[in-house]
């Protein structure tokens, strides 16, 4: 239950759920620039851009990459609906690095503008999966322990 110290936060895509727990601050990649939310914000709903999103707790934090969706904020409560996500150290480094090289080599071939368009969306969004790897890894990846629920 949300204090007023902390929200609710729930993360999830149409396969899983990610991230469902209590939070001091949620920073997400929004489709205007990053956006930090702490207890008691507005209420908000937004777009969100392929980028990496960071839920704290406690001085502990947990590091997602997320490829777009909406995030709402009401009554202390954070829902992300992401279109894909995953933590840091989920994501195959070795094949991130090379889709951002396929996708690099092939905006260098393109003369379409919607192929151009397309291509730079998809190497955002190898270019961010590769930032979360590495925040991951200099933070030693997840950190943020979830209670576990009685059944």
């Amino acid at each position: 239950m949300a204090t007023r110290t902390t929200l609710h936060v729930e993360v999830v895509t149409a396969e899983r759920e990610l991230y469902s727990g209590e939070a001091n601050e949620v920073n997400a990649p929004g489709s205007e620039g990053r956006m930090g939310i702490l207890p008691r914000h507005a209420a908000l709903l937004t777009a969100l851009a392929p980028g990496q999103l960071v839920v704290k707790l406690n001085g502990a934090e947990d590091t997602l990459f997320v490829s777009g969706g909406f995030m709402e904020v009401s009554n202390n409560n954070v829902t992300v609906l992401a279109d894909a996500a995953e933590y840091g150290e989920e994501i195959d480094e070795t094949r991130a690095q090379e889709a951002r090289r396929r996708t690099e080599e092939r905006l260098a071939q393109t003369q379409d503008n919607a192929e151009r368009a397309e291509l730079e969306a998809a190497l955002q969004r190898a270019m961010a999966r590769l930032r979360v790897v590495e925040l991951s890894r200099r933070r030693g990846g997840r950190r943020i322990q979830m209670p576990h629920s009685e059944e």
